[in-house]
């Protein structure tokens, strides 16, 4: 292996003090919003509450973490919430038509998965970029889904199946669980394997990345497929926790997505974040969306302050990234 193969393949840096502080930072503002919201509402402690509150953000995370690795790769995935909503439409009709809920499910991760490959066929051999390639996708897939469903709802799945999205296993409701699976799981392929590693030399210099050896092109169509994959179970989370499927499941959730990514710590510049970051940028940004509900602020204020939100995250990592130069 060259020097420069050997900076590329430099470890992530997740684990350095400067990355420990500011995930420390991060666990501190989601504490400081828990005690504000407990002071300011009464019910926000309950059990119930609580429970809601894992379990939405377990839904955020679904999307973001593949998310995630697109970022840390310099790119980005505007179709996830378009991607979502196809393949819960395609994986319901399969349930219906079928009465088998493990074919829909198959269904929709393939569904998921061959929509971010074709991302990344976009971004590798067109050469187009990923805000353009993947903004151009998700109108595709609006135009798709719209189509597909022609104005109706599809309702009415089996008990069983409505079990993932809304069933509880020793007190604890099912995505929690799965939560805690793919995060296990993102955090030690992007920690711990050499495709992770290679990911983030991507994301910190892609020609350097590409001398040293590593197959770009490859990695990026990896990266975009897994991103479409976990859209998939995301559908699959979504349809059984609706017990419905229709055209627009997914327009609300790619800037949610996109904020729990950059609030967690993961930079649109590429090369640095964690999957555990994105868990703790989805919690906050659900703690903060709750907090508004319990006190009875108006749902149409939730994209503003989401949107806020990201935009303050931006510019700290800009501020962040000048300082370190």
């Amino acid at each position: 292996m060259t020097d420069i193969s050997k900076d590329a393949m430099m470890p992530p840096r997740s684990f350095l003090s400067q990355d420990a502080i500011q995930m420390f930072y991060r666990l501190l503002a989601a504490l400081l919003i828990c005690a504000v919201l407990a002071v300011l509402s009464d019910s926000f402690l309950s059990l119930g509450n609580i429970l809601n509150v894992l379990r939405q953000a377990s839904l955020t995370f679904f999307i973001a973490s593949g998310l995630t690795l697109v970022v840390l790769t310099a790119g980005l995935d505007l179709s996830v919430g378009a991607n979502v909503a196809l393949s819960a439409c395609i994986a319901g009709t399969v349930i219906h038509k079928t009465g088998s809920p493990a074919l829909g499910i198959l269904t929709g991760l393939a569904c998921g998965g061959i929509v971010g490959l074709l991302n990344g066929v976009m971004v590798t051999a067109l050469r187009i970029p990923s805000f353009i390639a993947t903004y151009g996708m998700l109108w595709v897939l609006n135009g798709l889904t719209y189509w597909y469903m022609a104005g109706e709802t599809l309702h009415g799945f089996p008990a069983g199946f409505r079990q993932i999205g809304s069933g509880y296993l020793f007190g604890l409701p099912i995505p929690v669980y799965l939560l805690l699976v793919f995060l296990g799981i993102g955090t030690l392929f992007a920690q711990r394997t050499i495709w992770g590693q290679e990911i983030y030399a991507i994301g910190a210099n892609p020609v350097a990345a590409r001398l040293s050896g590593i197959p770009v092109a490859r990695r990026l169509l990896l990266v975009y497929a897994v991103s479409g994959t976990m859209a998939g179970l995301a559908s699959i989370i979504f349809l059984s926790r609706l017990n419905s499927a229709e055209a627009d499941i997914g327009e609300s959730l790619t800037l949610p997505a996109i904020a729990a990514v950059l609030i967690g710590g993961t930079s649109l510049f590429g090369g640095v974040g964690t999957v555990f970051g994105t868990f703790i940028g989805a919690l906050i940004l659900t703690l903060v969306l709750n907090g508004m509900n319990l006190l009875s602020v108006s749902a149409n204020w939730q994209p503003l302050v989401t949107g806020i939100i990201v935009i303050l995250a931006v510019w700290l990592d800009m501020k962040t990234r000048r300082r370190a130069q």
